[in-house]
């Protein structure tokens, strides 16, 4: 590949990268496996959740610039005006998508859209930034109600004692790929934050990590006993146990940024792939 073509392709991939549309990505794949594991083909979830995922995450990084990390402050401020392209090119179709979203759905979200914005935007002088390890427990929290809950509920499911082990599962699996990205930004953030490894160190960060995926996987069994789903799970846990083993804070940011963050694109890929495999054997 010439050098300009592999600066072309550089910039393209850091704008994929860092305008949310990875990340974005993450929460449309968990939002389609949840559905996917009850049998429902509907996509009109998954696309609100990856448009308000990518609108959202870019809306709260215009509105706190001068707080975002000094290299990737850089960059956004270099690609505003592509990244207000990209907003409106994404508000148009996430408006006829909410009018396709039932009230009661819209309810379910409606708390941990609220949590976000209190971690965000301090409302007086009540910060839920300043609360100790707040922060992962807020996003957890919200990626597994937004991708499991607000799905099912769109696509009129009562929700079953099976939906809230996943709802746990979901909230462990995105806590723990987490935890490297405060392993990353452990150089930049400030004391005050106290996240997990300014109070317990990045060793004891890892290990608690890896403790979550295992718990993560055990739950599996006790949700189903397909051996498909075990294996999905075990596969993706296997993954994320390594990514997490691997992770020191000198890594490059795109290390987290890129293959933490695609660890939910990799298991809706192992759920799509293995289920035609299976579905071609029989």
């Amino acid at each position: 590949m010439s050098e300009s073509k592999t600066s072309i392709f550089k910039k393209n991939f850091d704008f994929y990268i860092f305008s949310n549309i990875h990340v974005a990505l993450a929460a449309f794949c968990l939002t389609k496996i949840t559905l996917l594991e009850v049998g429902i083909s509907d996509n009109t979830a998954p696309f609100f959740v990856f448009l308000a995922t990518l609108i959202s995450y870019n809306m709260i990084r215009l509105m706190r610039l001068n707080s975002i990390k000094s290299w990737f402050n850089n960059w956004f401020v270099t690609h505003q005006k592509h990244i207000l392209i990209l907003l409106l090119l994404a508000f148009l179709p996430l408006l006829y998508l909410l009018f396709q979203i039932r009230l009661k759905p819209l309810l379910v979200l409606f708390p941990f859209a609220l949590f976000t914005l209190l971690y965000t935007f301090p409302v007086s002088k009540f910060s839920l930034r300043e609360k100790p390890g707040v922060k992962l427990f807020l996003i957890a929290l919200s990626w597994a109600g937004i991708t499991v809950f607000f799905p099912l509920v769109q696509n009129f499911m009562q929700l079953r004692d099976v939906d809230f082990i996943t709802f746990l599962q979901r909230f462990l699996f995105v806590f723990a790929i987490t935890i490297p990205f405060d392993i990353r930004d452990l150089q930049y953030d400030k004391e005050s934050m106290k996240t997990i490894p300014q109070q317990i160190g990045i060793q004891n960060s890892k290990r608690l990590a890896i403790i979550l995926i295992v718990l993560f996987f055990i739950l599996e069994f006790f949700k189903t006993s397909d051996l498909q789903s075990i294996i999905i799970v075990f596969l993706i846990s296997v993954l994320s146990i390594l990514l997490i083993y691997k992770m020191i804070i000198k890594r490059s940011k795109y290390y987290t940024s890129f293959f933490i963050e695609a660890l939910p694109i990799v298991w809706l890929l192992l759920y799509v792939v293995l289920t035609r495999i299976i579905h071609i054997r029989t």
